[in-house]
């Protein structure tokens, strides 16, 4: 377990996961060195804004739309989107460093300029999120966390979906992708009881289970290993 450093004042806040993983490739340290800090979305982090003051949304995208992708692991979907939709701005987070750096490097190549980076936890990017700010949210491959001890940690428990429901506004949906069973009764479960109706599952269509899919690497793993995924979507009321 890792746990998340919390300046003076910041909440008590246990992280479980990894915050970095194998050795960086020279490129990917130089993205990190270079580009980093020109696509953060503001003033997230506690160090830097201990009274929490909200993001200016407006500002940040010239007035676009505002969607959410919660965990983008190595990029892909989030780069996808912006380059299918430039009408609209998407935060990222992750807070794996690897996969921010992998992205950095697929941005370069893609020359979008509609996304901005959290490297960090989700929560200190909901903490300073104004209410009903985001149209879009996705959760795609989530860390399963399958032991049952363990199922507290995942991202389907009220410290997540309650902050999630506030920043979501009405009408917004939000997807989550999985090929975890268990993660798909507890979803199914937990996120309409904040706020959220189901509109139902796409199972059937690896290809395309939504018309703007594209297929990342854990599907694709998933797909390799058997495990059959489950595509789930919300709608905030």
């Amino acid at each position: 377990m890792t746990e998340t450093k919390h300046p003076k004042g910041a909440p008590w806040r246990n992280f479980y996961g990894r915050m970095k993983g194998k050795t960086l490739r020279p490129s990917q340290e130089v993205y990190l060195e270079e580009d980093l800090a020109a696509l953060s979305p503001g003033n997230v982090d506690w160090d830097v804004n201990p009274e929490r003051f909200p993001l200016g949304l407006a500002g940040l995208f010239g007035g676009r739309p505002v969607w959410l992708e919660i965990g983008f692991g190595g990029g892909e979907h989030l780069v996808h989107q912006a380059e299918q939709n430039p009408e609209v701005g998407i935060i990222g987070c992750e807070p794996y460093i690897n996969g921010v750096a992998m992205l950095l490097g697929k941005i370069r190549q893609a020359a979008v300029d509609n996304l901005r980076v959290h490297p960090g936890d989700v929560r200190d990017l909901f903490d300073v999120l104004p209410d009903a700010s985001i149209e879009r949210a996705f959760l795609l491959y989530p860390d399963p966390w399958p032991k049952k001890r363990h199922h507290r940690r995942r991202f389907v428990t009220s410290d997540y979906l309650e902050p999630l429901s506030r920043v979501m506004k009405p009408g917004a949906v939000f997807r989550v992708a999985t090929d975890i069973p268990d993660y798909v009764r507890q979803t199914l479960e937990e996120v309409p009881r904040h706020g959220f109706e189901w509109l139902g599952e796409r199972a059937s269509d690896w290809r395309e289970p939504w018309g703007d899919w594209i297929s990342t690497r854990y599907e694709k793993k998933a797909l390799r290993e058997g495990r059959v995924p489950h595509y789930l979507t919300f709608r905030r009321l």
